[in-house]
């Protein structure tokens, strides 16, 4: 008896020893586990899912991904290019009025094709000479009688001073414009308060409940205890969160509308730098306009070749004269729209400054119908189709977060990586993407995440099907007076640079819609048809 008492006491320490051993090897296995699983978390949205999902983890310290260290080494980039600026008087910020600007080498005679350079020395409200840049300058040259336009090129020696260079493009009186958008402690509050926090814009999702609705919060980042809905993308790991209703499934989530919330990341004293009085404040007032002339009649204009998909592009890019966008680098021809999409299938893919192409196609091809989709809304994809010439056009709207106070359906939402892995792609095919503008709220690693997603869609596009044409179109210049924190063309401008380091090593073509936007002076998100006419005319000479 004693004996089968000894043999069972050991038999229960073999199974406890055996069960602590394998209970030690998961734990010290996990992170080894999920490095080799790639699952893509960085120590921010580990941090995120477990304060969101009650189920707790082994081990949240999971090494970044190839994704995390490229999302860092951009951030990284960019936090060097806007130091911080901490100001305790506004009288300390940049001033338009007090700063100096000067003509170098100033003449008489200005001759087309030549270089006027403008030295800018900015000054702080109490006229003292500032010692380091970082302003955000706009420079345009415009003519309004020619219809007329260029922007500048803006040099920062980082120094409290500005080199502001203007290629003369054409003949005639040229007024000559550096607008301060923002002083450099703006620009550095507009950074740190944009990277702060994901709730300046609220989003309400709608769920069906049989024959009624319900309405709940929705967001990138939800910090709440209560049961989520989780609309993750496990791949590229992007992810949309509502508050789940009760006794209604995730899956039920029909549509989405959203507003601003009353919520700033900026002081009181920063807010002042943003009212609509010092915004966009002329540097150069006391400018008289410039007369250009032809000078040398005898000149011979070299022959531009007409511009091609992958040509590199310069700062400028162009000018407008006479309403109509002219490359620098190359030449623009006049093609017959109908003729060249002969055979060919588009996608336009992204957000409304992309959908007026759309509307464009539309209105000037006549034989182009549209295809009922059974969607509803402003946001709806649509498509058009010409059977006679096999045209065909459709428009998609990006995956979240999108912005919009009219109510739009999410049933087919998604994200635009997904829609280009499921094109086949070949030399008829033309993807066209432009995104930015939603995603100015919210910060930058949001908008950086998106966009390598897209990029290593488009890799694996171009591998199975090199001969697909790939354009990406950047974000229009928008209105100076819109909700400065959420909206300003600052954010706008970083994103355009970050899409400029992201995409440079595919064969993709760009459009420099901020450059043209900026040179029409347009201030407008959505640009009047004549930006838009040139923009695609840029599009036809790529593809045809």
């Amino acid at each position: 008896m004693t004996m089968r008492i000894a043999n069972h006491k050991s038999l229960l320490i073999l199974v406890f020893i055996l069960a602590s051993w394998i209970t030690f090897a998961v734990i010290q296995n996990s992170t080894k586990l999920r490095t080799v699983l790639k699952l893509p978390f960085s120590l921010h949205h580990w941090n995120f899912i477990m304060k969101t999902h009650p189920e707790p983890a082994l081990n949240p310290a999971v090494s970044p991904t190839e994704t995390e260290l490229r999302i860092k080494r951009i951030m990284e980039k960019l936090d060097q290019l806007i130091p911080p600026r901490p100001f305790t008087n506004v009288r300390s910020t940049t001033s338009a009025a007090h700063s100096r600007a000067t003509l170098l080498s100033p003449r008489d005679t200005y001759c087309r094709g030549d270089w006027l350079d403008v030295l800018l020395e900015v000054r702080d409200h109490l006229g003292r000479r500032k010692e380091y840049g970082g302003d955000f300058l706009r420079a345009r040259m415009s003519s309004p009688a020619l219809k007329a336009g260029a922007s500048g090129k803006v040099t920062d020696f980082n120094n409290g001073t500005y080199l502001v260079s203007f290629t003369l493009f054409w003949e005639g009186q040229v007024s000559l414009s550096v607008l301060l958008i923002h002083p450099s402690e703006g620009v550095s509050a507009l950074w740190r308060a944009r990277n702060q926090g994901y709730d300046r814009v609220i989003f309400t999702g709608q769920f069906n409940r049989g024959t009624s609705q319900v309405s709940t919060d929705c967001a990138l980042v939800l910090n709440s205890s209560a049961e989520l809905c989780e609309y993750l993308d496990t791949r590229d790991r992007e992810a949309f969160y509502c508050l789940k209703p009760p006794n209604v499934p995730c899956a039920a989530l029909t549509h989405m509308y959203s507003k601003n919330k009353d919520v700033s990341y900026l002081s009181k004293q920063e807010r002042s730098l943003f009212e609509r009085s010092n915004v966009g404040v002329e540097m150069m007032a006391k400018f008289d306009a410039i007369t250009v002339s032809k000078c040398n009649s005898e000149k011979t204009v070299p022959v531009k070749r007409q511009c091609k998909f992958g040509m590199a592009s310069t700062i400028p890019g162009g000018h407008v004269w006479k309403d109509t966008w002219n490359p620098v680098s190359c030449s623009l021809a006049a093609i017959e729209m109908k003729e060249c999409l002969r055979g060919k299938f588009i996608y336009l893919l992204g957000d409304s400054t992309i959908r007026q192409w759309m509307e464009y196609f539309k209105s000037r091809i006549n034989t182009l119908k549209s295809v009922d989709l059974h969607e509803s809304g402003k946001f709806q994809k649509q498509l058009a189709v010409d059977l006679n010439k096999n045209i065909n056009i459709q428009w998609q709207k990006h995956g979240y977060p999108l912005i919009g106070s009219l109510t739009y359906s999410v049933k087919e939402i998604e994200y635009l990586a997904q829609v280009i892995d499921r094109i086949g792609g070949e030399r008829n095919t033309i993807i066209v993407i432009s995104l930015g503008q939603h995603f100015r709220p919210f910060p930058i690693d949001v908008f950086i995440r998106r966009a390598l997603n897209i990029h290593d869609a488009l890799q694996r596009l171009l591998l199975r099907s090199p001969d697909t044409v790939v354009i990406i179109k950047e974000e229009n210049i928008r209105e100076m007076n819109a909700d400065v924190e959420r909206f300003s063309d600052f954010h706008g401008y970083i994103q355009y640079l970050a899409l400029k380091d992201i995409f440079q090593d595919l064969n993709v073509g760009i459009i420099d819609a901020w450059d043209i936007t900026i040179a029409y002076g347009t201030n407008n998100v959505h640009p009047p048809q004549s930006v838009v006419r040139n923009q695609i005319n840029i599009l036809l000479n790529f593809i045809c």
